[in-house]
C-alpha cells in the first residue's frame, strides 16, 4: 500500500519515526515533507499530500502537525479526502469501518510516538464496512459536489 505522508515543522519527529514505521512494515511512503525544523505553513504540505490520495496515487494519508487540527482542515478541503483527526485507536478503527476515511491526522503535542504507531496500525489495517455506511460516504460525496466548484 502507498502511503501520502505530510508534516510541517510541529510534527517533523513524529514523521520521522512514522516513515521508519512505514518502510519496516512493508508500506511504500511517499512523503511531502516538510523535511526541516524551520516554521512552515501545514496547507503547503497537506495540499500536496492530499492531492494525491485524491486522485489514486497514494491509497491513504497520514499528516502530522503540532495539534492536527490545522492540517486536517486543509486536507478536508479536496474533494473525496476524509481526513479524520485522530488521538486514539478507537477512533481511528472506527473512521474507517464507518466513514472510509482516506487520511489521518494527528498532533505531535498531543500524542508520543508509540501511541501514533498504534493508531496508524489501526488505521491501515482496518477495512471499510461498507453497507448502510456507504449511504452516508455517499452523502458526504453529494456534499462536496454542491459546494465544491
Amino acid at each position: 500500500m502507498k502511503i501520502a505522508v505530510a508534516c510541517d515543522h510541529g510534527g517533523l519527529i513524529l514523521k520521522t519515526a512514522l516513515l521508519r514505521y512505514l518502510a519496516d512494515n512493508g508500506y511504500e511512503a511517499v512523503d511531502f515533507g516538510t523535511d526541516c525544523a524551520d516554521s512552515c505553513d501545514y496547507p503547503d504540505y497537506a495540499l500536496p499530500a492530499a492531492e494525491a490520495v485524491a486522485t489514486g496515487a497514494c491509497e491513504r494519508g497520514i499528516l502530522i502537525c503540532s495539534t492536527g487540527i490545522g492540517i486536517s482542515i486543509a486536507a478536508n478541503k479536496v474533494r473525496g479526502i476524509r481526513c479524520a483527526h485522530c488521538h486514539d485507536t478507537y477512533s481511528a478503527k472506527y473512521t474507517r469501518l464507518h466513514n472510509d476515511a482516506n487520511m489521518l491526522a494527528f498532533g505531535q503535542k498531543i500524542i508520543g510516538e508509540g501511541l501514533m504507531l498504534e493508531i496508524v496500525e489501526t488505521f491501515l489495517k482496518t477495512p471499510f464496512e461498507g453497507g448502510r455506511h456507504q449511504r452516508r460516504v455517499d452523502k458526504i460525496a453529494a456534499i462536496e459536489e454542491k459546494y465544491f466548484k
